[in-house]
C-alpha cells in the first residue's frame, strides 16, 4: 500500500512538473515568436517604429496572450473556477439549506 502512494505521488509531481515545462516552453516561444514578428514588420516598410499603430501588429500577441493567460491559470492554479475548494464550500451550503436532498 504504501509503495503505491508513493507511486501516485510520483506521478502527480512528474505531471505538475510536464505542466510546468509545458507552460514555460509555450512563454519562450511567445516571447521569441513575437520579437521576430515585431523585427520583421519594423524592417519591412523601411518606416521603422512608425508602424506600430497599425492594427494588425498587435493581434497575434494580443491573442496569444490572451491564450497563454489561461495556459498559465490551468498550469499554475488549478481548477481556479470550479476547484476543490468550491466543491466543498457548495456541497457545505447544499448540506446547511436542506437535509432533505433526494438521493436518487
Amino acid at each position: 500500500m504504501q509503495d503505491y502512494e508513493e507511486k501516485d505521488r510520483y506521478e502527480l509531481a512528474k505531471k505538475r512538473v510536464d505542466d510546468e515545462r509545458g507552460f514555460y516552453t509555450h512563454l519562450t516561444f511567445y516571447i521569441v515568436i513575437n520579437i521576430v514578428i515585431l523585427i520583421i514588420n519594423t524592417n519591412s516598410d523601411n518606416q521603422g517604429f512608425k508602424s506600430w499603430s497599425q492594427w494588425h501588429l498587435y493581434i497575434t500577441p494580443a491573442l496569444w496572450g490572451i491564450g497563454l493567460l489561461f495556459h498559465g491559470l490551468k498550469v499554475f492554479k488549478r481548477n481556479f473556477i470550479f476547484g476543490k475548494n468550491w466543491e466543498e464550500q457548495k456541497i457545505k451550503k447544499l448540506m446547511d439549506e436542506d437535509d432533505t436532498l433526494d438521493v436518487s
